[in-house]
């Protein structure tokens, strides 16, 4: 037999394991059914990629993300290793295909969702298969106390049932001892071997800034850092937003969100990898199966949704083992509008009962219908059809997929594109006849950049909102112009794909799921407020405080956190700092912020000190409000 080292020679390009993870390999090729919890960087994936190589079979993947599950099978084909992804895009002949190349073809790897996994035509094929190895990856989804739990994953016991042989290994990256049980009781696995690495990481700096400026903050740590980073936002206007203010003061930087184009997120992305923008400001849909070694500091100017979030988040940093830094910019506006915005975007029973009932009345199904077919979706238009918000209303639709009602395929989408076709003079001329098109045709141009060149994706119920029209209207002179040869318009109505699981039943279908969605929120809120407890204690070592959140206990601060740092600056003299501010300030004039970046004092000890001067006489304050020597 082939030895892992050998495997990961071949295909990886080097011969070590990271931490444990010989040991798990180990442990799998053994036979034994293995739970794995390692930080995020600990290298999960190799732990069943290497075996699945090994062993005769395949093995078997369930992951909750398509993007994900695409990511995983895309890199294992650069390597010439044979995977599939089983998703909603293929049809059933393509899928009847690929259960033959699994069976015949020498492939090593399926990848499917835990969604995918409940067809019954799927289950009679995996059966025909010789499975070796089963991995379940993000095993904490399979744990109501889990922060992402998925009740589709309460059903993957049944692989089990399936594959008795095949060998079980559940891998996360974040687990409570609590949730760490369910897996191991949910997935049937008594016997199963419990294979830990510490949260600690010895490399990465922990800190919390409370800044009123955080963009000022931001600029003040980007200088010192001068490396790659990934800044973290609260939404997807915010990313540009923050994108645009750091290329204005000098800093390169890239933005990527979920709403952005294929070739836009491939862009950005390739443009940070290879440090030709080495800031990448981002929402949380940035980051999975990102594998960049050199990034030395993981910024948030949001307020994570729990401590297992900021952890994996964070841990992108320093993944080369050298220093680097977790931090946290807030403020107490910032603390206030995170607990608001949870109320005001937790779909609550009420809630999901209501947009439950509009999405039966938008596809005119009857009491106790069953619809078979898929449903072409726009959240966009649903909302404003009933007059709902869009983020409240997509929570919603994510629990009743979550409790198994109804299924959104988010990566099926078809959309409009346009391209004009004649230069300006001609479009003028073409106004000239055809003046009702004028507005049309200006708001385009404003829009959207390079639809001379290229075919761009448009939204047609954008247009129609900043026209004030409706969108019918917009897409019969949009068809009016691809008729006369002006522009060629290709139109799409479909963002994603809706299917109903169950029959309608209102009052009963959701009553029934009521005490899950009140679980899950308070839950939800419990995690929120231990980031907002991390975040406002200034006492306790950063890595003791979330080390033991997830049960594991040390009494050594890290020395390196901001809190453990405070400590130590209490014995500074407070004489050495006034005399470095006036060694500074000898032959120049400085504001406090770029004394803050030239000196290794927090904030609060540099302008205590400079208060402390100024009541000496030592110092004044220039009209451009900076300070400068009196002598």
């Amino acid at each position: 037999m082939v030895t892992p080292q050998e495997i990961l020679k071949k295909y990886w390009g080097y011969g070590q394991f990271i931490g444990p993870q010989e040991e798990i390999i180990s442990s799998v090729l053994k036979g034994e059914n293995t739970i794995v919890l390692l930080p995020t960087s600990g290298g999960k994936s190799i732990c069943y990629q290497v075996p699945g190589l090994i062993l005769e079979g395949v093995c078997i993947v369930i992951s909750p993300l398509i993007a994900l599950i695409h990511d995983q099978v895309n890199y294992l084909k650069e390597k010439n290793i044979k995977a599939i992804a089983l998703t909603s895009q293929l049809s059933q002949d393509e899928i009847i295909i690929a259960f033959d190349n699994l069976q015949f073809g020498g492939f090593n790897f399926l990848y499917l969702s835990p969604e995918k996994l409940q067809s019954s035509f799927i289950q009679e094929k995996i059966k025909q298969l010789n499975v070796s190895l089963i991995a379940i990856d993000e095993a904490h989804c399979i744990s109501e106390w889990g922060h992402d739990f998925r009740p589709s994953y309460l059903k993957l016991s049944l692989l089990k049932e399936l594959k008795p042989e095949a060998t079980f290994i559940a891998l996360t990256a974040t687990a409570t001892q609590r949730v760490l049980e369910d897996i191991q009781n949910n997935l049937g696995l008594k016997e199963a071997k419990i294979i830990k690495k510490s949260f600690k990481r010895e490399n990465l700096n922990y800190h919390v800034r409370i800044t009123e400026d955080i963009y000022g903050k931001l600029l003040q740590i980007l200088a010192k850092i001068n490396a790659s980073v990934i800044i973290y936002t609260n939404n997807r206007k915010q990313t540009k937003e923050v994108c645009n203010f750091l290329q204005k003061n000098k800093f390169k930087s890239s933005y990527y969100h979920g709403g952005l184009s294929n070739a836009e997120k491939n862009e950005a992305y390739t443009n940070w990898m290879s440090d030709k923008t080495p800031i990448m400001v981002a929402t949380n849909a940035f980051g999975m199966g990102i594998n960049k070694l050199n990034v030395r500091a993981v910024i948030h100017i949001k307020i994570p949704n729990s401590l297992e979030n900021y952890i994996q988040e964070a841990g992108r940093a320093g993944r080369d083992g050298k220093t680097s830094y977790a931090i946290i910019l807030a403020n107490k506006t910032t603390l206030y509008e995170a607990s608001a915005k949870f109320e005001s975007n937790t779909a609550t029973t009420k809630t999901v009962k209501l947009v439950y009932n509009h999405l039966n009345q938008y596809y005119a199904i009857s009491m106790g219908e069953m619809p078979t077919q898929l449903f072409s979706f726009s959240l966009q238009e649903f909302c404003a059809t009933y007059n709902l918000s869009l983020l409240l209303t997509y929570n919603a639709i994510k629990v009743l997929e979550r409790e198994n009602i109804l299924l959104l395929d988010e990566n099926y989408s078809k959309k409009s594109t346009l391209k004009f076709l004649v230069n300006n003079n001609q479009i003028f001329d073409y106004l000239s006849n055809h003046p009702s098109s004028n507005e049309l045709i200006k708001l385009i141009l404003r829009s959207y950049g390079g639809v001379f060149e290229h075919y761009t994706i448009i939204n047609e119920y954008k247009l129609s909102k900043k026209l004030n029209c409706p969108k019918n209207e917009v897409i019969r002179q949009l068809k009016e112009l691809h008729s006369n040869g002006i522009v060629y318009y290709s139109y799409e109505n479909t963002t994603s794909r809706l299917s109903f699981l169950i029959a309608r039943d209102d009052n009963y279908t959701i009553n029934s799921i009521s005490k899950n969605i009140e679980q899950q929120n308070n839950l939800k809120l419990e995690k929120l407020k231990a980031v907002i407890s991390y975040i406002e204690n200034t006492k306790t070592c950063r890595t003791i405080q979330f080390l033991s959140y997830f049960n594991e206990y040390v009494t050594e601060p890290c020395g390196t956190c901001d809190n453990c740092l405070a400590k130590k600056a209490k014995n500074n003299s407070i004489k050495t700092i006034l005399d470095q501010i006036l060694k500074l300030l000898k032959d120049r004039v400085l504001s406090s912020q770029e004394l803050v970046v030239l000196l290794d004092y927090s904030e609060t000890e540099i302008l205590n000190s400079l208060k402390i001067l100024l009541e000496k006489n030592k110092i004044t304050i220039t009209s451009q409000n900076k300070f400068k020597r009196t002598f």
